[in-house]
């Protein structure tokens, strides 16, 4: 094991959700979220059975007091930057700055196709994503933007309103491959770990690229990128998998061949966190300081029985 070379930062928990069943459910979410110690809560940007997220997290911000809100991400292609910035902005100013800002390239194949925007090469996306971040930091710190690029020309573009007190809300940037995460070092404030997605789809090549050795790669890359920046950074992981049981070693044993791997490796997949919730805490503590990942991402399905687990490490 290779310890983790930057300062650890203290955990942080957050919950990614897709929707709810109606919006009382949803803001009963937002709150029991709250209340149980987690930092945050997420939404996807996808154009399949999910809430619009700029409107939910709207609405999770108002019944909430400290929660912060954000996506899992957004999609850079699914929205002008000029246009995002805004959106973001009254969200910051409505939340009173409570607003983490996660972007991508995009990578779901099945939402270019449903709606017919052009599926890029990801070189092509990442450097449109890249361009549209540099306008929309502009708008928010300087109150304007004007650039000439490739993919957007903005002139005197007006950042209006301004974020709440002036404060850029914390940028987000997730991948599982070199380039992205170069980028994410360079321009982020919270790096996401996950597998790569090249693909378009969730499929055998992103489980390969889960193992743990993959993972130091990614870590590897982020602090190659990032020079003297990396003090200042957040490392974040979207889990795939969560259960907090007592049978820890059986449920492995039984996971493990799905995936072609043992059951000693199977425990090891960073996207996966098993076992009871003293279990899980060494696990998380382990992980933090080989691979410097503090803030852990569970699905909305593992918010209660998670709990345990927050309650004791947030802010650890």
């Amino acid at each position: 094991m290779v310890a983790y070379a930057a300062p650890m930062r203290p955990f942080r928990f957050a919950v990614q959700a897709t929707g709810a069943p109606d919006g009382k459910a949803w803001r009963a979410l937002a709150r029991q979220t709250e209340d149980l110690g987690y930092s945050t809560l997420y939404l996807p940007d996808h154009f399949g059975d999910q809430w619009g997220p700029l409107v939910a997290l709207t609405a999770a911000a108002e019944a909430t007091s400290s929660l912060r809100v954000g996506s899992l991400v957004f999609d850079n292609d699914y929205r002008h930057p000029i246009e995002l910035a805004k959106e973001l902005a009254t969200l910051s100013l409505l939340s009173e700055g409570r607003v983490e800002f996660g972007i991508g390239a995009g990578w779901m194949r099945s939402d270019y196709e449903e709606s017919g925007i052009p599926y890029d090469s990801p070189g092509v996306r990442i450097e449109r994503m890249v361009e549209a971040l540099h306008i929309m930091k502009d708008l928010w710190a300087e109150g304007t933007s004007t650039r000439s690029g490739r993919h957007y020309t903005v002139t005197k573009a007006q950042g209006l309103p301004q974020p709440y007190e002036g404060r850029c809300p914390p940028v987000v940037i997730g991948g599982g491959g070199r380039r992205v995460l170069s980028v994410a070092a360079r321009e982020a404030d919270i790096i996401g770990f996950n597998p790569s997605l090249a693909a378009g789809y969730v499929g055998p090549e992103a489980a390969a690229s889960a193992l743990p050795e993959r993972y130091r790669e990614r870590v590897a890359w982020v602090k190659a990128a990032a020079g003297d920046r990396i003090d200042r950074l957040e490392f974040q992981v979207l889990t795939f998998m969560v259960q907090v049981i007592p049978n820890r070693d059986e449920v492995l044993r039984n996971l493990a061949p799905l995936f072609g791997l043992t059951a000693d490796q199977a425990a090891e997949v960073p996207l996966v966190l098993v076992g009871t919730p003293e279990q899980i805490c060494d696990t998380l503590q382990a992980r933090r300081e080989e691979y410097g990942f503090s803030y852990w991402v569970v699905h909305d399905g593992d918010v209660a029985a998670f709990a345990p687990v927050v309650e004791r490490l947030a802010g650890e």
